[in-house]
């Protein structure tokens, strides 16, 4: 199965704990999808031809943001996924844009990872993920992004699991690469990793149309894979080190 990669020599990951997030959502327009507007077209166009899947949603995306006292403060827009998707693909032509988004950093009780490898049908087929997704409209709440709601739904859709029966460490790990900002919760099941994948393979099989096509457990630096993103293996060897 191929993937798509994010991007190339990417310079060092910035890793950071913070509290909390509180990120205002602004409207506003996009000048990088007003001014690429019919090449952004073109190219959904061409991605959807080999993903017919791929639909044009809104998604949210970050325009400005601060890290002081523990606490990631900024402020937000909506676009159309298929801005998004071109901005990304053609490694961030907009440096003042950032991806945010919650990610579940899923351990079992006898502390394995466990990370999810996105279905054919997806934009990131293949690719091996912490369960997550860029926020959409639904996700935004009193005119504020809920990166814990997010998390929340990602979780639930993505595994089955609802949060609430995992134990949740205070706080969150930030981690930046380039464009994008990865909000992590650690999570850790009751189950152990075989236990808590077979359950997570259970939900997966009674979906029509899963996000995740297989269930990948981690144990340490030899079950990493090159089809995981760099914030992914990031937190891991953080993790590991802790």
């Amino acid at each position: 199965m191929s993937y798509r990669p994010m991007s190339v020599a990417l310079p060092a990951l910035h890793i950071v704990p913070i509290a909390r997030a509180e990120i205002l959502v602004e409207q506003r327009p996009w000048p990088f999808a007003i001014a690429r507007r019919a090449a952004i077209d073109r190219y959904f166009v061409e991605r959807q031809q080999g993903e017919p899947a791929l639909w044009n949603g809104r998604v949210v995306l970050l325009s400005r943001y601060t890290i002081e006292d523990g606490v990631l403060r900024g402020a937000a827009f909506e676009t159309d996924f298929a801005s998004f998707l071109a901005w990304r693909d053609w490694d961030f032509p907009d440096p003042t844009v950032s991806n945010v988004f919650a990610a579940a950093a899923l351990r079992s009780a006898d502390g394995a990872f466990l990370l999810g490898e996105m279905a054919p049908h997806t934009a990131n087929a293949g690719r091996i993920y912490f369960p997550c997704g860029t926020p959409d409209p639904g996700d935004i709440v009193a005119g504020t992004l809920d990166l814990a709601g997010s998390l929340r739904r990602e979780l639930a859709e993505e595994t089955g699991l609802a949060i609430g029966t995992l134990a949740a460490e205070p706080g969150w790990h930030l981690v930046r690469d380039r464009g994008f900002l990865a909000v992590l919760k650690l999570l850790t099941a009751p189950e152990n990793a075989a236990a808590l994948r077979e359950r997570i393979l259970r939900h997966l099989a009674s979906e029509a149309r899963p996000e995740f096509s297989d269930i990948h457990v981690v144990r340490g630096g030899a079950d990493l894979d090159a089809r995981m993103p760099r914030f992914v293996v990031a937190f891991l060897e953080q993790a590991w080190r802790q």
